[in-house]
């Protein structure tokens, strides 16, 4: 799932951000209400994580501003803040939950496990590696966010391996899947998949030897 956080204390910000990317999740993170919104007209999210008191745009206002464009993003709102008044204009304007601070990391995904339930937020977005992304729906590999072009039977080897992170994908499957049931030897299969690796910044396709590849989900 593909994630906007405004949280403006850095090392929070930081932490919230490698929590989530370890649980599979790609995150974008900005420190204030600028550059979230910078961030909202430039791409598309599948939930929201906002602090409210941040610089230049409170999160409260952005989520605000959102629903009058008729843009509607499962938001979860954590703050400090416990005046009655704030939550419930939190809830009035559309957010999903409200997560007081300090809260455990863990409860965090507890909050957005419960929302992928009820709401059926699409899980498109696959986190492959530090750097590198995939978008499912769209089949597109992201390094740092910046798409990549890849031909298309290496963009189905890379949809393949990211349909199944942490199982390993045999070579019927790669037959089935990218070459269509035609029979290509193994030999065939290894030489296009070390081509895709050769052009990835980082090697996150490992060889299961006689058996065919896979790719963990990061840790």
């Amino acid at each position: 799932m593909k994630i906007l956080l405004l949280e403006d204390d850095i090392m929070l910000n930081k932490a919230i951000k490698q929590y989530l990317e370890t649980t599979g999740h790609a995150v974008i993170s900005t420190l204030d209400g600028n550059s979230c919104v910078e961030k909202l007209a430039q791409e598309k999210f599948d939930l929201l994580v906002f602090d409210i008191n941040v610089p230049d745009i409170d999160g409260l206002t952005i989520l605000e501003n959102l629903h009058i464009q008729k843009k509607m993003v499962p938001t979860i709102f954590i703050s400090a803040l416990i005046d009655i008044e704030d939550i419930t204009r939190a809830f009035d304007i559309g957010c999903h939950d409200y997560l007081k601070k300090p809260f455990h990391l863990k409860e965090l995904t507890l909050r957005i496990n419960r929302i992928l339930k009820t709401s059926q937020v699409p899980q498109e977005h696959k986190r492959l590696s530090k750097s590198y992304g995939y978008d499912s729906k769209n089949m597109i590999l992201f390094f740092n966010n910046e798409p990549q072009i890849l031909p298309k039977r290496q963009i189905q080897i890379i949809d393949l391996l990211s349909a199944n992170r942490s199982l390993v994908c045999n070579y019927d499957m790669f037959r089935e899947y990218v070459w269509n049931d035609d029979y290509i030897d193994n030999a065939t299969i290894r030489a296009e998949v070390n081509r895709v690796k050769k052009i990835l910044k980082e090697d996150f396709i490992i060889n299961i030897r006689g058996i065919g590849y896979m790719v963990e989900r990061p840790k």
